[in-house]
């Protein structure tokens, strides 16, 4: 069984990340948005976290990947709140209505080692940007309890540098969103000021720590980058521009699944736009201009 990378760290050395994470939330800029607010005073920001984490839910989930999903499924901990403001958002109960609960860093540790004696193959923080001191505390108790599983960071994108510095040597496995090429749509409908920027610095630091997605004997993901990208109508996201970076400035190797499920939702009505599905032929478009960009490790 491939186990997580955060067990070669030296002793002390998980405890320490999560101590320079937790001092960053008091005057907060633990991810992109830098709101500056103090979270450990209860100050909120954008994301509205606070000094815990809070979760929606948490368990086997066979609706990621297969290179994520196996026979045991994801172990996946979805993350209440979101640091984007996606207008269309899909899971906007979560992300923007805030189901869920805050839970202790033992309760989420216990999660984790839930998920991983119900034979989950990885445990996957899904929207996990805002909440990484968090996180790093529960893995640091979750570890003295025997986790051993790879750790997914199922990400927006939006990530601060300095954040991911901490988690290098922790995550295994990359999964970033690159919403927009563009970072005026980036600000339009998600509440991101340079988007896309910011998305590229982040996804070259991810990709600078686990290289290309590596698979085991049995197509499982151990280690590496995995990319989504949402196809948008009328190519607003420019996913040309997505495909082109990834395979000029990342990795022609860049493995990325291209998304087809799009529909309109939230407040995506208030935008003529993005009020209609995507059509088969921008979907075929898209997946040609990876091809075209020199990708070819795409689903």
């Amino acid at each position: 069984m491939v186990k997580g990378s955060y067990l070669k760290l030296p002793p002390g050395g998980l405890a320490g990340r999560a101590q320079k994470a937790v001092a960053m939330l008091g005057e907060c800029t633990v991810c992109a948005q830098e709101c500056r607010v103090n979270r450990l005073k209860g100050e909120l920001g954008l994301c509205r976290g606070g000094r815990l984490a809070a979760v929606s839910s948490h368990g086997p989930h066979f609706g990621e990947e297969d290179v994520l999903v196996g026979t045991g499924g994801s172990g996946t901990i979805f993350l209440t709140y979101c640091n984007l403001s996606c207008e269309f958002c899909q899971n906007c109960e979560i992300s923007r209505h805030g189901a869920g609960a805050e839970v202790s860093a033992a309760a989420l540790a216990g999660m984790m080692l839930e998920l991983q004696k119900r034979g989950c193959h990885n445990i996957n923080l899904v929207s996990p940007s805002h909440f990484v001191p968090q996180i790093l505390e529960a893995l640091t108790l979750a570890v003295e309890k025997g986790l051993s599983l790879p750790l997914v960071y199922n990400t927006g994108g939006y990530d601060s540098p300095e954040t991911l510095d901490l988690l290098e040597g922790i995550v295994d496995i990359y999964m970033p969103d690159i919403k927009f090429a563009d970072d005026d749509a980036g600000r339009k409908y998600s509440g991101a000021a340079r988007y896309f920027s910011v998305v590229k610095k982040a996804v070259k630091k991810m990709y600078g720590q686990v290289g290309d997605l590596v698979l085991d004997g049995r197509g499982l993901a151990c280690r590496g980058l995995l990319v989504r990208h949402l196809v948008l109508p009328d190519n607003l996201a420019r996913s040309e521009k997505v495909f082109e970076f990834l395979a000029g400035e990342v990795s022609k190797e860049t493995f990325i699944n291209i998304m087809d499920q799009y529909y309109p939702a939230f407040k995506a009505f208030n935008y003529p736009e993005l009020s209609r599905r995507i059509t088969r032929r921008e979907y075929r478009e898209a997946v040609a201009a990876a091809v075209r960009a020199g990708l070819h490790r795409i689903v």
